[in-house]
């Protein structure tokens, strides 16, 4: 998965040039074979990217929102990824907690932070029925704002949210 990503992420920031990519170990974690030697980790190959393609506001735009991009960047490698269908309730659980008031995970404005989480959530939001989409309605909302991102989604198929709720009563 982590190799698709970066080539949708290469494509996001418009960058021309693409780099060659292998994994290590049993987790598949990513490397970038540079110049300078490889780069290992999908943190450290991702922020490359965002400094290749120069658009450093990905990263953040002061210390403070740098660290808060990079902790949701944390919470993606060690929560998000490989997590068990039972984790993955609580990652949501806590997701649409997290995000009842905002509309991206690191300050006002998308980051590398949303589009990470993005990929990383991908497959678990695709695989939720219609009934569990409402119950996350915040990571729903989210979800489906990032999946209209110009350029983001590219490999990824578009995950269907009804924006209408639907109650059946017995009132007419």
């Amino acid at each position: 998965m982590a190799l698709k990503e970066l080539s949708s992420l290469e494509k996001f920031l418009g960058l021309k040039k693409h780099n060659k990519y292998s994994t290590q170990g049993d987790n598949k974690v990513p490397v970038l074979q540079s110049n300078n030697g490889p780069m290992v980790g999908l943190l450290t190959v991702c922020s490359h990217l965002v400094n290749e393609a120069k658009r450093p506001e990905l990263l953040g735009t002061s210390t403070e929102h740098r660290a808060m991009v990079h902790q949701w960047l944390e919470y993606r490698v060690t929560k998000v990824d490989g997590c068990t269908r039972e984790e993955a309730k609580t990652v949501l659980k806590d997701l649409n907690l997290y995000l009842q008031d905002k509309v991206y995970l690191a300050g006002n404005c998308f980051t590398l932070a949303d589009a990470l989480m993005y990929y990383g959530l991908h497959p678990l939001v695709v695989d939720l029925a219609v009934h569990e989409k409402e119950h996350y309605v915040n990571v729903t909302r989210w979800f489906d704002h990032l999946q209209h991102y110009p350029r983001l989604r590219h490999h990824l198929c578009p995950v269907v949210v009804l924006r209408n709720r639907v109650y059946i009563s017995g009132h007419h």
